[in-house]
């Protein structure tokens, strides 16, 4: 009689693909059900686990990478195993994890980033804030990319977590930064920056600004820059007027419009570099001069009411010119196709009804494939909004699975030694403590939180030179 699957003889098999947040909140909520019992192998592209939280939130911004103490928690669950520096579609395909596992997780994040689709993007000195924030977090991917910093006039272009995380590294003394986890590189790069203005573009009000009230205030208190606010930028509209009446976008909407008040008062200060914060403003081109960035053509936006009710910027036709050196873009991110997966091209995800992947022509689930994270829902949300988003797929894979027969015995024994097969050098969990360990290490010596390794093989030559009990 075939065993039944989730039970203490046959737990479900279950590969999550991608290490960060939500991969780690979907083998969690998987690894601790009572009456349901499920193996996790979670697969990275890369030796290092946590995706975003360790390639993404900034530097300066440690506290939130504590994070990883609750993911270390679910590593040292019985049931999890780490299989980092194996690429998904290059290195494992789709029918052979199928051929090992019971169900499949993606849970790959948002890869690339949106375009404006404006004349003049592909100019030099136009970039992509995600490429830079990769950059600055010693990313391997953008470990060797090359930012003009000798401008001295940079447009930063949204005002959402990102925007301002570019905006807080480019305007802070780098020898704030110097003790953090950034990578070291940057420190030097940032140390011979020339930058001393810096443009926030928001294409809507202060009333609808994606940023938090820490973060703005993070900008007001910046050592040698200051945050500059003409009055005419905070002076609201009806329609800002008509949000903050109504309570739209909650205290948080409130707050940025007082601190941003408080700030105009201030005028433009004495400090050495200095943050313009501009609302109402969409690009419509980047002007060039032989070939790089020369000026930033802007529009001016009024607010109006959509059908909706929500509360959109339109262009007045009313131009302006901003000379600046260098753009960055922050639009968002956005996922990018996986081999052997639906893939939708407009929203960036992989095509799912709460969490099921699905056929985009039948609208149907395709059998043991499952989606969590920016992958299924977009880049929105912060990092405690993935768990609940796992939490909804890891249950609709169980009622999937709960109680019927295991066609076949699939095992973790077989699943390692499919990958042993296969030559490819997976990085454990242990030995990604032992990375970590060696950072911290080398960082201490440096006065740094950390020194992070910024290439996949500076990081495995350290996992062969160090020994195991290091």
């Amino acid at each position: 009689m075939p065993e039944t699957l989730g039970s203490e003889v046959r737990p479900l098999r279950v590969a999550v693909i991608g290490s960060g947040p939500s991969g780690f909140y979907a083998a969690e909520d998987l690894l601790t059900q009572k009456d349901f019992k499920a193996t996790v192998d979670v697969f990275d592209r890369l030796p290092t686990p946590y995706g975003l939280v360790r390639g993404g939130v900034a530097p300066d911004h440690q506290k939130i990478k504590t994070v990883t103490n609750f993911y270390e928690k679910t590593a040292a669950r019985p049931g999890f195993r780490y299989f980092g520096n194996v690429d998904y579609g290059t290195q494992v395909t789709l029918d052979e994890l199928k051929a090992q596992y019971d169900a499949v997780i993606f849970a790959v994040g948002a890869k690339s980033d949106n375009k404006m689709g404006i004349p003049g993007e592909d100019l030099k000195g136009s970039e992509a804030a995600t490429v830079l924030v990769g950059w600055y977090n010693a990313h391997p991917d953008y470990r060797d990319y090359k930012f003009d910093l000798s401008e001295e006039r940079v447009a930063v272009i949204g005002n959402g977590n990102v925007a301002m995380d570019v905006v807080r590294i480019l305007g802070q003394d780098p020898e704030e930064l110097a003790p953090t986890d950034i990578a070291e590189y940057a420190v030097q790069a940032l140390r011979k920056s020339r930058i001393k203005e810096i443009y926030l573009l928001g294409r809507r009000g202060p009333a609808q600004a994606a940023f938090t009230n820490p973060e703005i205030q993070e900008l007001c208190e910046l050592k040698g820059t200051d945050l500059v606010v003409d009055p005419r930028e905070v002076d609201l509209d009806p329609v800002s007027k008509d949000c903050l009446a109504k309570g739209e976008g909650g205290p948080k909407a409130k707050k940025n419009v007082d601190i941003l008040i408080a700030q105009s008062k201030k005028g433009s200060g004495a400090q050495p570099r200095k943050i313009f914060v501009r609302n109402l403003v969409s690009p419509v081109e980047i002007l060039g001069k032989d070939g790089r960035v020369a000026a930033l053509k802007l529009e001016k936006n009024m607010l109006v009411r959509a059908e909706d009710g929500s509360v959109k910027a339109k262009g007045t036709g009313q131009y302006e010119t901003l000379p600046v050196g260098l753009v960055f873009r922050s639009v968002g991110y956005k996922g990018v196709a996986l081999p052997g997966l639906p893939y939708d091209s407009r929203k960036g995800t992989i095509p799912n009804e709460f969490g099921r992947v699905i056929d985009p022509q039948t609208k149907t689930a395709i059998p043991a494939l499952y989606v969590v994270g920016w992958a299924k829902r977009g880049p929105s949300g912060v990092i405690g909004t993935n768990k609940p988003d796992s939490v909804e797929t890891v249950r609709k894979l169980i009622e999937d699975y709960k109680g019927k027969p295991a066609a076949d015995g699939k095992s973790a024994d077989a699943a390692a030694a499919f990958l042993a097969g296969k030559g490819l050098k997976a990085v454990s969990f242990a030995d990604w403590k032992r990375l970590d360990k060696i950072e911290v290490e080398n960082g201490r010596k440096k006065g740094k939180i950390r020194d992070k390794f910024s290439t996949i093989p500076e990081m495995m030559q350290a996992l062969e030179t160090t020994p195991t009990a290091a």
